[in-house]
């Protein structure tokens, strides 16, 4: 059984078309890098992964669950860390923590050795009672990496998990994503970072909302370089006609109403 398993699928508003007849398969344990232009179909494609919206055509499945007919299940098998900080810098970081635990469910008797215990993950043991407010940006990235992990999810999504963040915070949460594919964690990264691109088991390219490319990062050099030497960017810029960009998040919003739709049925 496929990790993800998206078929034929189409996303449309008005007239606008913004996935079109889209079809993938992510393999339980893979890591898997998602590129694409702004405006390609990315965050459209997350947001039906994670249940916010429903295809106007076509099939997605998570472990097996449908996407539309078993919304609940979906989320329990989901964790998902946002582009932008999806953190209330109000709180602390144990207080974060435990209103994840409260929204997904967890029994209340586990709820504080699993806060502890995210905490520790996150190595913030020294941080934990402080205002996010005061965190820098590499520890908001892997606070956010632990709470997604709470309620011990199948499939990990991470919407350009790195963006903005300096070269020790990037190595600090690399660390931490490597430690989950040693655990078999499936994951699906959105990335504009072609060099992380390159260290995912496939790599997929989205253009007008098509998949326009799927295989590994050599394969697809191999079989769209125009040289001995291209590199992913030049088979990126060869398939799309465009440079890759930084674009903008969704937020914590979005990890609210994810949360909020679903999460209080989790077990």
């Amino acid at each position: 059984m496929a990790a993800i398993e998206i078929t034929d699928v189409a996303y449309r508003y008005g007239d606008h078309t913004a996935v079109d007849n889209l079809s993938l398969t992510i393999e339980q344990g893979e890591f898997f890098a998602l590129l694409g232009p702004n405006g390609a179909g990315k965050t459209t494609l997350l947001n039906m992964l994670m249940t916010v919206t429903h295809p106007s055509a076509g099939r997605i499945t998570v472990m097996g669950h449908d996407a539309v007919n078993q919304t609940d299940a979906v989320r329990r098998l989901l964790g998902v860390v946002f582009q932008d900080p999806a953190l209330d810098d109000r709180l602390t970081a144990a207080e974060n923590l435990q209103i994840h635990a409260v929204l997904y469910s967890l029994p209340r008797r586990e709820r504080a050795a699993a806060v502890q215990q995210a905490i520790e993950w996150a190595s913030l043991t020294q941080a934990g009672n402080k205002p996010v407010r005061s965190f820098s940006g590499g520890m908001k990235r892997r606070l956010e990496l632990a709470r997604a992990l709470m309620h011990t999810p199948r499939v990990l999504l991470l919407d350009e998990p790195t963006i903005g963040l300096d070269p020790q915070g990037r190595r600090h949460l690399w660390e931490r994503i490597a430690s989950l594919r040693e655990r078999g964690m499936t994951v699906l990264m959105t990335t504009h970072n072609l060099a992380e691109a390159q260290m995912c088991d496939r790599v997929g390219i989205i253009d007008r909302g098509r998949m326009v490319a799927v295989d590994t990062p050599m394969a697809l050099i191999e079989t769209y370089g125009n040289s001995p030497s291209a590199t992913l960017e030049d088979v990126f810029i060869a398939l799309t006609g465009n440079q890759l960009f930084d674009e903008s998040a969704t937020g914590r919003d979005r990890l609210v109403d994810f949360a909020k739709r679903g999460g209080e049925h989790t077990r």
